[in-house]
């Protein structure tokens, strides 16, 4: 292990992200909201921890190898939760346990929230939390290797641990600093499109920005207690759905969307195909349940709101309109599940994403073919393309991590004194990125216990890098030599 090399790096991204509070600072010197010494002080302490990683290795410049690369990530993302936090220390008066897991929340995209009077935030530390959502939705690690060509060949390393789903060597271009820059136009493009289209619906400008860096990065975070809520308009919730759907899609398929190939290019991609139809299957079976209960009074009233959380679940947003904690018993669970299938490999969603989920299905298929027929051979595919055992290997073993460590989380949650529902809604939220979950935590994790809201941190760090970018740290076999 090369530690020169790992510390020059980690420093240069967290010189990178000091730089990424100058807009937070010139919001705060705008509207004059008292936070600006805050983010100036929080600006020093991120920049002079960079300084003092990279100049003493500046000249550091080796091939970064595949074990120095998962060192990099981890350490930047643990980093980053702990001086990330310094402005919601400052400016928000959180106590250390509470701005690390508001900061962690909002770089992982997850939107759980500990804050209660978001109404009240000085705009600045509102822009803030959002913006964290909008850098961690891609990842500060793509922009560093999109913007930094210093990092040579040891950007497709970070780029595939930043990537998410287990087929993490496709390039939408033959340079990685191509794909890196051409996923982020994307991302940015969508963006800016975001923001006119809830502008246009009724937001205020401010309103508009903020939401729509928390809609295409699918975090959550809301300049509103009352999250989408708070609006109560129609045309805004169907502006997040949409742009709900489109941060849940591989930036592949818009890659290719965005280059001439049509709209044709995302019902042809047998992903985002099963995506759809996926989300199309639950709105309907939630409109439904929602009617037939009773829970409101009119097919179109439950399809709005069926709608709406189903999105918000299954691409795990996070945005609520309503309690959905609330509704009929069968349904929060439903949706708790859908958070856990999680959007299309290569989007900004979180969960075990539908290629894996497509893989499990086929490969337990073909066992039950095989149950017939013992002599068959039968390749899995996916677009065409038979998929090598590594893949069939790589999706098996996330799957069986990830269903153990949630099972070992929910019941450390749970021996910190929190109930048993409150647990696995707890545990759900973080692991998977969605943010709202069920009993005391269906609107905040404010009243949760300090022990567990440092385990639910950690559980969305492993949420975010897929689990095996920061248990591998843990193992003895990596720090052999």
């Amino acid at each position: 292990m090369r530690f020169p090399i790992v510390t020059r790096i980690v420093g240069i991204f967290l010189l990178l992200f000091s730089l990424t509070l100058i807009p937070t600072l010139l919001v705060a010197l705008y509207t004059r909201d008292g936070e600006a010494m805050h983010f100036l002080q929080s600006i020093l302490l991120l920049a002079i921890p960079g300084l003092l990683l990279w100049y003493p290795n500046r000249r550091q410049k080796a091939e970064l190898h595949n074990k120095e690369a998962f060192l990099v990530v981890a350490l930047f993302w643990v980093l980053l939760g702990m001086l990330g936090s310094l402005p919601l220390l400052l400016g928000a008066h959180l106590s250390l346990t509470d701005a690390v897991f508001e900061a962690v929340s909002g770089f992982t995209t997850t939107g759980a929230t500990v804050i209660v009077g978001i109404d009240n935030l000085p705009a600045s530390i509102l822009i803030y939390r959002q913006q964290l959502m909008w850098m961690g939705g891609i990842g500060v690690v793509v922009l560093a290797v999109a913007i930094l060509p210093m990092l040579g060949v040891g950007g497709m390393q970070l780029y595939r641990l930043e990537t998410a789903g287990p087929m993490k060597d496709e390039k939408l271009t033959p340079r990685i600093t191509h794909t890196a820059r051409a996923v982020w136009v994307i991302y940015l493009s969508l963006t800016v499109i975001c923001a006119a289209a809830y502008w246009l619906t009724g937001m205020s400008a401010f309103d508009a920005i903020a939401h729509s860096f928390s809609t295409v990065s699918t975090g959550g975070f809301s300049t509103h207690d009352a999250s989408l809520g708070f609006f109560n308009n129609p045309a805004v919730e169907t502006v997040a759905i949409i742009f709900m759907i489109l941060g849940g899609i591989s930036f592949n398929v818009h890659f290719l969307f965005f280059h001439g190939r049509g709209v044709t290019s995302y019902w042809n991609d047998p992903q985002t195909r099963t995506f759809l139809i996926i989300i199309v299957a639950l709105i309907t079976a939630n409109t439904l349940l929602l009617y037939l209960g009773g829970t409101y009074g009119s097919l179109t009233e439950s399809l709005r709101y069926g709608a709406f959380q189903v999105t918000s679940i299954i691409t795990t947003t996070g945005f609520t309109t309503t309690d959905f904690s609330l509704w009929p018993v069968a349904l929060p669970l439903l949706l708790m599940f859908a958070g856990h299938l999680g959007g299309c490999a290569g989007s900004t969603s979180g969960g075990i994403k539908v290629v894996r989920v497509m893989v499990l299905g086929k490969v337990g298929i073909r066992e039950m073919m095989r149950l017939i027929h013992p002599n068959m051979v039968r390749p899995i595919k996916i677009s065409g393309r038979a998929l090598p055992k590594s893949v069939l290997d790589a999706v098996w073993s996330f799957f069986s991590i990830y269903v153990a460590v949630f099972i070992g989380l929910m019941i450390l949650v749970m021996a910190t004194g929190v109930d048993q529902v409150t647990a696995f809604g707890a545990v759900t939220a973080c692991l998977t990125n969605i943010g709202p979950g069920l009993g005391d935590v269906s609107s905040n994790f404010h009243d949760v216990n300090p022990v567990a809201k440092w385990l639910c941190t950690f559980a969305m760090l492993l949420g975010r890098l897929e689990i095996f970018t920061l248990l591998v740290l843990f193992s003895p076999v990596y720090w052999r030599k």
